[in-house]
């Protein structure tokens, strides 16, 4: 069950400070984008969230969009940050954090995958070696009906994880 346990935890990917990062060595994230950038239904991105990269970014941060969204789609989003992307990443499989880190050349101990969805981001990243971060997602009313039937069974993994602690 390890490799379903999130590695950390935030509410928000705007809770996470530089200072933060810096502590925990990691200076390259891998970011999923619907429901953790945005709103699944939205194709912007939340203001705050584009601040919270740019400021991540002019502290030295890279960053590199990892999706399981469709190429076109998630390639608006990239050009909207100006950020590197992978799409679609085929998460929960491992493959594409590896090849999101070896085409922007990032080191896996540096790096981290952040995301909303236990059963692909914590996933992915848990068996790429990277470390996980989850989010709360944004909105998940209105996801699609295949994400939010995992929801419950995400929110029973995360009480382990929590009596775990």
């Amino acid at each position: 069950m390890n490799f379903l346990y999130p590695h950390y935890r935030f509410g928000s990917i705007v809770e996470i400070s530089f200072e933060w990062l810096k502590e925990q060595g990691l200076t390259t994230l891998l970011l999923d984008v619907d429901s953790t950038l945005k709103y699944y239904s939205s194709p912007l991105i939340l203001p705050e969230v584009a601040d919270w990269i740019e400021q991540k970014r002019a502290c030295g941060v890279r960053f590199c969009l990892l999706s399981n969204g469709r190429q076109r789609r998630i390639c608006k989003t990239a050009e909207s940050l100006n950020l590197p992307y992978l799409a679609p990443a085929y998460k929960p499989l491992p493959f594409g954090c590896r090849k999101a880190m070896r085409q922007e050349h990032f080191e896996p101990r540096q790096t981290a995958l952040i995301g909303d969805q236990v059963f692909a981001d914590v996933m992915a990243a848990n068996l790429a070696g990277i470390r996980s971060i989850l989010v709360t997602p944004l909105r998940p009313e209105e996801e699609p009906f295949f994400a939010r039937m995992k929801r419950p069974l995400e929110q029973l993994v995360l009480n382990g994880y929590e009596r775990n602690r």
